[in-house]
């Protein structure tokens, strides 16, 4: 059986390491990137605190040694379902069965202004553009002599008030608060302001409302403006415009506020559901399909009693389907039946700063905040890492953080065209 799996995510990953070793069973797995990246810490890149290698390790050196498995470089333009091949910009690979776990991408909701001005926080190259750009404005604040451009230089509105949004934002404050302090000493007297914004009434609304209430104040106190039931509208000559008529004059919009699946040609447009996601059956089996596959972000199963909506685009999803798809291919092999999915749901977090997190356990329900909790996200994100190798490198890059109060990784590093502030 040849499996091709489109995504080396969170969910493509785990289902190809649970396949290691099938004899019966060979596994290609193509990506437009020749590595995998730990999404979770995408932010810490692109505040400087952590380097990209820390979160990041390339298919081929993972895969080396495991027989079964390969690495395809490529990115899918149509699926051709009657030859059961995939067609890919640089050649096609033949199937029996095909997994999507293709994750998601930024939404910008239509809004062209905003897609072509502010910064996304999904990819790595994201993350380092973010970093570039923020630090290439601090740059040209020092320079500066007009107090209002060197305002919008320094202001920053971070759209989203999930996850991202919130680790962003107090990640940030921290830095403004110590670091560019010390480094930036021009700017001290300085005028800037950093705002966090979500369409919401709450910040991390799958969260219980004792995070929700923690991370507002912790925010709060650490300066950051929280605007709730505030939407973005328009982004355009250094002007941040909401949908109640306030607007906010910056050269920095962070947008964290939404993803949506991609669509493949080839799949019939009734085998997507909301969000451009790939309706599934409780087996991961796409609509309308007989031996196409999709999990994780790409995905949306109805079929869960506990999650009729959909599971939530988050990592446990995704690695726990991976792993039962793996499962699956393993019994279809020995005809044995298929298990169908079931989402255990082991509790949500968030990091607001140093020593400062919010996790909420469902089952026994409790919260946890402050350092324990931070801890507890410490651990949990350590142990997530793909590899030996990115665990160590990670922790000890915290470790100096942490203790020195520092790191050393605010680098400007862009193509020779770009080297002009």
């Amino acid at each position: 059986m040849h499996i091709v799996i489109v995504g080396g995510g969170f969910a493509g990953i785990n289902l190809a390491k649970e396949l290691t070793n099938e004899p019966d069973i060979q596994v290609t797995l193509i990506d437009k990137n020749n590595y995998n990246f730990f999404p979770p810490l995408i932010y810490q890149v692109a505040t400087a605190y952590l380097e990209p290698s820390s979160i990041s390790y390339p298919f081929r050196k993972f895969f080396a040694g495991k027989k079964n498995l390969t690495f395809r470089l490529g990115e899918v333009l149509r699926v051709n379902q009657t030859e059961n091949t995939v067609i890919l910009n640089n050649g096609e690979v033949e199937y029996d069965q095909l997994v999507f776990a293709s994750g998601a991408e930024t939404s910008f909701f239509g809004m062209e202004n905003v897609q072509k001005n502010a910064i996304p926080m999904k990819t790595l190259n994201d993350a380092i553009e973010m970093r570039n750009k923020l630090l290439q404005n601090m740059e040209k604040a020092v320079l500066t002599k007009n107090i209002r451009e060197r305002r919008k230089l320094l202001t920053v509105v971070v759209a989203g008030g999930g996850p991202t949004g919130v680790e962003v934002s107090g990640m940030l404050a921290e830095m403004r608060n110590g670091i560019l302090r010390k480094e930036y000493p021009e700017l001290e007297t300085a005028a800037s302001n950093l705002y966090l914004v979500d369409g919401g009434n709450a910040l991390l609304s799958p969260m219980s409302e004792a995070s929700q209430k923690d991370t507002f104040d912790a925010l709060t106190k650490m300066g950051v403006v929280v605007k709730l039931n505030t939407r973005v509208t328009d982004f355009k000559d250094d002007m941040v415009y909401f949908g109640n008529g306030e607007t906010i004059a910056t050269k920095n919009l962070i947008w964290a506020a939404g993803v949506s699946a991609k669509q493949f040609e080839g799949i019939a447009a009734e085998s997507y559901g909301r969000g451009r996601r790939m309706e599934t059956d409780t087996y991961n089996k796409v609509k309308g399909t007989s031996n196409v596959f999709a999990i994780g972000d790409t995905s949306i199963m109805t079929t869960d009693v506990h999650f009729p909506a959909g599971h939530p685009q988050v990592a446990q999803v995704a690695i726990q389907q991976g792993k039962n798809l793996a499962k699956n291919f393993c019994n279809l092999l020995r005809n044995k039946p298929m298990t169908a999915f079931s989402y255990y749901d082991k509790g949500s977090m968030a990091i607001i700063g140093k020593n400062k997190a919010v996790v909420d356990i469902p089952k026994p329900k409790m919260h946890f905040k402050g350092f324990f909790a931070w801890l507890v996200w410490l651990f949990i994100h350590l142990i997530s890492l793909i590899t030996y190798r990115n665990r160590l490198k990670t922790f000890y890059n915290w470790m100096v953080a942490y203790f020195a109060k520092d790191q050393s990784y605010r680098m400007i590093i862009r193509p020779e065209k770009d080297r002009a502030i």
